[in-house]
C-alpha cells in the first residue's frame, strides 16, 4: 500500500459481521500506521459513526498508538483520504472547523459531548439539553394528568398514534429500493 501511495480506511475491530470486516483485528490501524500508511477509521452504521472516538481509543489500548495519532484516525486522516484536509480535519486558521467540547479525554468511554459547533453555530449544549429534557418531562406529566382526569370524568379513551421514523442500518439491504 505504501509503495503505491495508498491510504487505508478501516474498521477498528468489529470482526466478521460482514464481508468487509472478516479479517479486522484491533491491531489493524497500528500495523498500517507503523508502515507509514495514512489510516482512517470509518463506519457505515449510524450509531457506530457517533462513537468513532472510542474506536480510535482501541488503537491506543491494543496497538500502543499515541493518543494524538489515534485521534487523527478519526479527524485529520479521513480528510486526507478525501483530499479535503486543506479545509477540514484539524483546527487551524482558515479551515472549516466543526468542534466538539468534551467533558473528558475524547478517547475515554466516560467522555460526554458538552457542546458541538458546526460552521461556528452551536448545535448542541448539554446544559440546554438537560433543561429541555426537564421541560419535556414536566409537559409529559401534565398531559398524562390531563388524560387521567378526562378518564375519571368518564370521557371516552382515545388511542394515541404516531408515525415512528425508522433508523436505517448498514445491513438493512432488504428495505433498500432496487
Amino acid at each position: 500500500m505504501k509503495k503505491h501511495g495508498a491510504s487505508g480506511s478501516s474498521f477498528s475491530d468489529w470482526w466478521a459481521y460482514k464481508f468487509e470486516v472478516y479479517e479486522a483485528i484491533p491491531h489493524n490501524g497500528k500495523i498500517m500506521h507503523d508502515m507509514g500508511i495514512t489510516v482512517a477509521y470509518n463506519s457505515d452504521d449510524a450509531e457506530m459513526a457517533r462513537r468513532l472516538n472510542q474506536e480510535a481509543a482501541k488503537a491506543v489500548k491494543y496497538g500502543g498508538v499515541s493518543e494524538e495519532e489515534a485521534l487523527k484516525f478519526v479527524t485529520l486522516n479521513p480528510a486526507k483520504l478525501l483530499h479535503v484536509d486543506n479545509r477540514v480535519g484539524s483546527i487551524k486558521p482558515g479551515k472549516d472547523a466543526d468542534v466538539v467540547l468534551w467533558s473528558d479525554n475524547p478517547l475515554s468511554i466516560y467522555a460526554r459531548a458538552l457542546q458541538t459547533y458546526v460552521d461556528g453555530i452551536k448545535y448542541y449544549d448539554a446544559t440546554d439539553d438537560e433543561a429541555k429534557q426537564k421541560a419535556n418531562m414536566t409537559e409529559r406529566a401534565r398531559i398524562i394528568q390531563k388524560m387521567i382526569d378526562a378518564k375519571a370524568k368518564g370521557e371516552k379513551v382515545k388511542r394515541v398514534s404516531s408515525a415512528q421514523k425508522e433508523l436505517k442500518h448498514c445491513n438493512d439491504f432488504e428495505s433498500m429500493p432496487h
